[in-house]
């Protein structure tokens, strides 16, 4: 290869290049219906860290992904829950508690209430 060859080699994306972004995969997730136009399709992004767990809540736009809402496992000590913060259930309530913050954030945490008295019963 000589150097007219590389004077017109174009680079891949960072993300790409990193093996971190799936861009076909990430453009079929985020794509909207044509008729929906301009409305937010919202997602929860779930990543495992070392030692935690973090939810978010985003939405995709052109300049980028925004981020609604987030939560992380190590909050969980103020809430009663001070170690094994990358475990299952940990995953559960940090997910809920994100659930709790986008609820209040969009004006419906008193419309969906949730348990009320936590008796082990399922429904």
């Amino acid at each position: 290869k000589n150097k007219a060859y590389f004077k017109r080699f174009q680079v891949k994306n960072r993300r790409r290049r990193e093996g971190k972004t799936d861009f076909r995969a990430r453009r079929k997730m985020v794509r909207q219906d044509k008729n929906k136009f301009n409305s937010r399709k919202y997602r929860l992004i779930v990543r495992f860290t070392n030692r935690k767990c973090i939810c978010q809540i985003a939405y995709a736009t052109i300049r980028g992904d925004m981020i609604i809402a987030q939560a992380n496992s190590s909050e969980l000590t103020k809430y009663g829950i001070p170690c094994g913060h990358k475990n299952y259930a940990a995953a559960y309530c940090t997910g809920l508690l994100v659930a709790r913050r986008v609820l209040k954030q969009f004006g419906l945490d008193e419309k969906f209430k949730g348990k009320e008295e936590l008796d082990g019963e399922d429904y």
